[in-house]
């Protein structure tokens, strides 16, 4: 009895010496604390998931794992109790209800959104569309350390911009149209910044205190506010061991293609100037500051749109 516990011990000694933590790590499967089983993270881009997806996730942790999800705090879902053996058939039936492997590590992780202007009616932006543009742009892209993309719809900010390594809020632009004016103060009673102030002939807006939220645009009967949608970039937020408010130094951006610009400069800033293992925030610090704000102030004002 005791040879076939020795045996069965070395045997589990060499399975687990055979299994590649990094890559499977890399493909979303967590180390448990519990010998051979892992947490699969899996692919969820800006909150959404079909109710298709949804059964086969159900499925899975049924038969493979303990019949339960964790649903994490960025939007993630996760299947606790997966064993070794089973992680290529699981895979396989994931895939049969299109549902994919997340990722871990040093890499562009889970883009989270807010529900946006489609669904609320306080967005400003479309946050899912965004979310799936930038996840395939970006999303598993190797870097130094993690990298976190979130999206809120307005000023609202549900999904908390600020705390991401490069954080969107949906804002607008706005303007006063002076013959659509019936001078009813809807306008004024929306702002919830002290903005705007109508008398019985004028509208007035204190552009230094407006925060491109939309409100007097979406209040006003009469659609003599008019609003221009746009992106507010924050850059290097952080929540964990360390938190910092990331910062925005840039003005309103209406166009994706310039967006899109100035991700791929702050990407490409934090890949060439990282050491490994530091985050974004402390990869800013280092270099500094100025450069950092140099180099993202010159994409933009090198973009279609700053030249319009």
């Amino acid at each position: 009895m005791k040879n076939i516990t020795f045996n069965r011990d070395i045997q589990e000694r060499k399975e687990h010496m055979a299994i590649d933590y990094a890559t499977l790590k890399k493909g979303g499967f967590m180390r448990q604390k519990q010998k051979g089983y892992f947490s699969l993270r899996l692919q969820v881009v800006g909150g959404n998931l079909t109710a298709e997806n949804i059964k086969t996730i159900a499925e899975v942790a049924q038969t493979y794992g303990h019949g339960y999800v964790h649903m994490t705090s960025r939007q993630g879902v996760e299947i606790p109790f997966i064993h070794s053996k089973d992680i290529e058939e699981v895979k396989e039936k994931l895939a049969e209800g299109g549902v994919k492997p997340g990722v871990c590590g040093p890499r562009v992780r889970t883009v989270t959104a807010c529900q946006g202007s489609e669904i609320c009616p306080s967005g400003c932006i479309d946050t899912y569309g965004l979310a799936q543009k930038i996840d395939q742009h970006y999303f598993g892209r190797e870097l130094p350390h993690k990298f976190k993309f979130g999206i809120t719809g307005c000023q609202n900010n549900c999904l908390k911009a600020e705390e991401n390594d490069l954080g969107v809020k949906g804002g607008m632009e706005v303007s006063w149209v002076a013959d659509q004016c019936i001078h009813c103060g809807v306008c004024e009673k929306a702002c919830r910044e002290g903005a705007i102030r109508c008398t019985d002939t004028e509208v007035t807006l204190d552009r230094t205190k407006c925060t491109f939220c939309g409100r007097c645009v979406k209040a006003c009967p009469t659609d003599a506010w008019e609003g221009e949608s746009g992106y507010l970039i924050y850059f290097g937020g952080l929540f964990g061991n360390n938190i910092y408010k990331g910062e925005r130094f840039l003005p309103l951006i209406r166009e994706e293609e310039t967006f899109f610009k100035i991700a791929d400069a702050a990407i490409g800033f934090f890949n060439e100037n990282a050491n490994a293992g530091e985050r974004f925030r402390f990869t800013i610090q280092r270099v500094g500051e100025d450069k950092f704000r140099e180099k993202i102030l010159q994409t933009y004002e090198d973009s279609e749109e700053a030249k319009r």
